[in-house]
């Protein structure tokens, strides 16, 4: 079950793609050059798909690693869920994610992808939080003082999970708001609720399965 007092906060896409271009600037400034973007999945899709397009990329594949389950519940270890491409062996390669959590996924992605003998290998996310075990080599923005992000393309699930662990759980999309905004510290959107609420009426309703490193 998730904390019921995680400070969170909500991430726009206009935010996105600020960081994103930023993110891009920083690389195309460091004189890297890479030949392939390589997205952990989920949470790294977007941000890599946005930098692939800012760096005039092509070439992007994904490597699939989870660290957190529904509504950031974190597991014990980061786990491996999809080969790392093997066609990155001599390329310079761009690891993509969202953020630098506590670094675990990071770190896999990156023994992973070093297994595939790249050229090089250097990482960009979005966010980089202090805590984290690894240092990106790029990265838009640094958090200091800890919270998770809820990013637009994970909203329903991260709505999903923290409503799930609400006890009792809220009769009103107005109610769900109210508690978001009292354990989390957040402004949901009151038609992300809704529809998470209708979801959670529905038998087998997803809860959420968010990853991050």
């Amino acid at each position: 079950m998730s904390d019921p007092s995680m400070h969170c906060e909500l991430v726009t896409w206009s935010q996105v793609s600020r960081l994103s271009l930023r993110v891009a600037e920083n690389i195309r400034a460091s004189g890297y050059r890479p030949d392939v973007v390589v997205a952990i999945a989920r949470g790294g899709y977007v941000p890599a798909r946005l930098l692939c397009d800012a760096l005039g990329l092509y070439d992007l594949q994904s490597i699939r690693i989870g660290h957190y389950e529904a509504g950031a519940r974190k597991t014990e270890k980061a786990r491996c869920y999809s080969p790392p491409p093997v066609n990155v062996h001599g390329l310079r390669v761009l690891l993509a994610d969202d953020c630098s959590d506590t670094g675990d996924t990071l770190q896999l992605a990156l023994e992973q992808l070093r297994c595939c003998k790249p050229r090089e290998v250097r990482v960009a996310v979005l966010h980089h939080k202090k805590v984290s075990l690894v240092v990106p080599d790029y990265y838009g923005r640094r958090i200091v003082s800890w919270r998770w992000l809820v990013y637009p393309w994970a909203l329903t699930e991260d709505l999903s999970g923290f409503i799930a662990a609400m006890e009792p759980l809220p009769a009103t999309a107005e109610e769900a708001i109210r508690q978001l905004r009292l354990r989390h510290g957040i402004k949901a959107p009151q038609r992300a609720v809704e529809y998470v609420l209708a979801l959670m009426k529905q038998p087998q309703a997803p809860r959420g399965s968010a990853t991050r490193t």
